[in-house]
């Protein structure tokens, strides 16, 4: 079994490359609730760069301790410039594992917006990792 590697770290999170699950990881930091538009696009942007690197077609994102304010993200500059990226890397599944009482955790996976994978929202790790192993 291969052990996870640290592909990208700064103040705001780490991109972690697990190869046996071939799962890529974006776990954030609580520094998130720091995080400008501009460094939320650059760090979509980075993690879209180590999808299409990696061949890795699933992803999970650890936003348990994301404290960036949802008015500072531009969702629509992502549906533009990240979902595509993804889409050309061949990515399959999208997971998010989300902080107690987000009310999206536990509804059935699909496609959101411009994607053509499905994303999930869960409330544990093991339940974000069984879907994406499934």
């Amino acid at each position: 079994m291969s052990a996870a590697s640290y592909r990208y770290e700064d103040r705001f999170g780490a991109i972690i490359d697990h190869p046996s699950t071939e799962v890529l990881e974006i776990r954030w930091y609580d520094a998130t609730s720091e995080m400008t538009a501009d460094d939320f696009n650059r760090w979509l942007a980075t993690f879209a760069g180590e999808v299409e690197a990696s061949g890795r077609t699933h992803a999970l994102v650890d936003a348990v301790q994301f404290n960036m304010p949802m008015d500072q993200m531009s969702l629509g500059w992502r549906d533009e410039h990240i979902i595509p990226r993804y889409a050309s890397a061949g990515m399959q599944r999208f997971a998010f594992l989300m902080p107690a009482g987000m009310p999206a955790i536990g509804a059935e996976p699909a496609a959101e917006g411009p994607a053509r994978f499905p994303t999930g929202y869960f409330g544990t790790r093991a339940d974000a990792l069984a879907w994406l192993a499934g």
